[in-house]
């Protein structure tokens, strides 16, 4: 297991041991599952299609639903294109999609298959009904998951953003590499503050759909291609976190002249803030009691618990938008972020982060483009109080005994993560729970008889 790490660190430049990260083209499918009526499909080999499908799965504890061009060794040298032509005719004529989203994986972009023409050359030839779509992306060997996720949503924009010259009084949200509960609670806040909105992609009951009994292909949640058809016509586009959202929101600017903003995933009290404040900015509406007191709520837990959270050293890792939230979060409750790591490559990853750890912890060692094995070498080096991440670092945990709190993408061995938000002020409340009651319980394992409280 991990606790056979050592503890000298030696610099590697090319070895990733344990990556913070997973494939692009996980995030792709996930995004194209956001689409109402859509069928996502893995143009490459069937084991590719299988690894992203059941990593999906086991996170969210949901059936997915993806398609595969099954490459044998006659595609890999020939190419793929009769795969794929042969995939879509199936696909439409047996699953009755309304939309496939095509991604491609690293066998099949090593060929070079020429998608948009493949996909063209179908429907010249009568494979894809009139009125059925197909669009595709590349999420390339660079990146991550995170990577895939917002080349997709780019796409997305690419291929069904239309506008008719007429703006219409609602905003484009693009809320992100969050849970289905995120999107549902984004899409709470807009109703509350009165601000018309086209989220995108959203799979809010699409991977939390509730259990009926019956088995429903596609789900009724997901954005409608006729909602992204008016994302041309919004008055803005606000992207949440700029590593999932920014490149569709530019998109969407150099496609249909819609001006974006970049906030950061709304996690915590400041980040909803500034969430909040955008909405009432371009909608004029103030937000409601509901809202304010939401907030009060939050702001009274944290006040609450000051008292076992204050000066708590804190490891951070998983993806660059959720930590970079969270982080401000921690330092907004007084606990010091020692360790702050992310899979996905990006130097505005390292510049944010030590913005925000600059005036309360400016030595702390931040990373991009790191690994979970370098992160324990740090940790055995210099133990923290408490390591958030998602299931990975559960083997750190348990070598260096340090409390652990589940966050982000993937969560493998727990369940009720895709049900419970941690955007918003509702999230921020939930947050604020699981950290104190992990360092709590802690406390009441390591306390002699004499100061084993039943009140604390």
């Amino acid at each position: 297991m991990l606790d056979q790490t050592p503890k000298k660190v030696v610099e590697r430049e090319a070895l990733r041991i344990n990556p913070a990260k997973t494939c692009q083209p996980i995030g792709a499918m996930y995004a194209s599952l956001g689409i109402h009526g859509c069928l996502p499909h893995s143009h490459g080999s069937q084991g590719c299609c299988a690894y992203h499908r059941s990593h999906l799965t086991r996170h969210y504890k949901e059936p997915v639903m993806a398609a595969t061009s099954s490459f044998t060794e006659g595609a890999a040298v020939f190419g793929g294109g009769a795969n794929l032509r042969q995939a879509v005719n199936n696909i439409f004529h047996v699953y009755n999609p309304d939309i496939i989203a095509v991604h491609t994986t690293c066998l099949s972009e090593t060929i070079g298959d020429d998608i948009p023409s493949l996909v063209n050359q179908a429907r010249d030839d009568g494979l894809i009904p009139a009125g059925k779509l197909v669009i595709h992306t590349n999420p390339s060997y660079e990146g991550s998951h995170v990577t895939g996720f917002s080349n997709m949503c780019r796409s997305m924009v690419s291929y069904l953003t239309e506008s008719s010259g007429e703006k219409k009084n609602q905003l484009n949200v693009l809320p992100g590499f969050v849970e289905p509960s995120d999107m549902r609670e984004i899409k709470r806040i807009l109703r509350k503050i009165g601000a018309p909105a086209v989220v995108f992609p959203d799979t809010s009951d699409v991977l939390d759909a509730p259990q009926t009994g019956k088995f429903n292909m596609y789900p009724k949640g997901g954005v409608t291609l006729a909602a992204m058809k008016t994302t041309g016509d919004s008055q803005k586009t606000l992207a949440l976190g700029a590593f999932a959202s920014e490149d569709a929101a530019k998109m969407l600017q150099t496609k249909a002249e819609v001006p974006y903003e970049v906030l950061d995933l709304p996690i915590g009290l400041a980040a909803t803030d500034r969430f909040i404040e955008a909405l009432v900015e371009l909608t004029g509406n103030e937000p409601p009691a509901s809202i304010t007191d939401d907030r009060g709520r939050l702001l009274d837990m944290m006040l609450d618990y000051q008292q076992y959270l204050y000066g708590k050293k804190v490891a951070i890792a998983g993806d660059p938008d959720h930590v970079i939230a969270m982080t401000e979060f921690m330092v907004s409750m007084g606990m010091i972020p020692t360790y702050v790591i992310t899979g996905t490559p990006g130097k505005k990853f390292t510049l944010k982060i030590k913005a925000i750890l600059r005036d309360v912890n400016p030595k702390a060692k931040v990373k991009a483009a790191a690994d979970f094995f370098e992160l324990h070498q740090w940790i055995k080096n210099e133990p923290v109080d408490l390591l958030i991440s998602n299931t990975y670092g559960k083997y750190i945990a348990r070598a260096e005994d340090v409390p652990f709190v589940r966050f982000g993408f993937p969560i493998l061995d727990r369940t009720g993560h895709s049900y419970f938000p941690t955007v918003g002020y509702v999230g921020g409340m939930r947050l604020v729970e699981k950290i104190t009651g992990v360092l709590l319980d802690r406390k009441d394992r390591d306390d002699p008889d004499e100061t084993f409280e039943l009140v604390m």
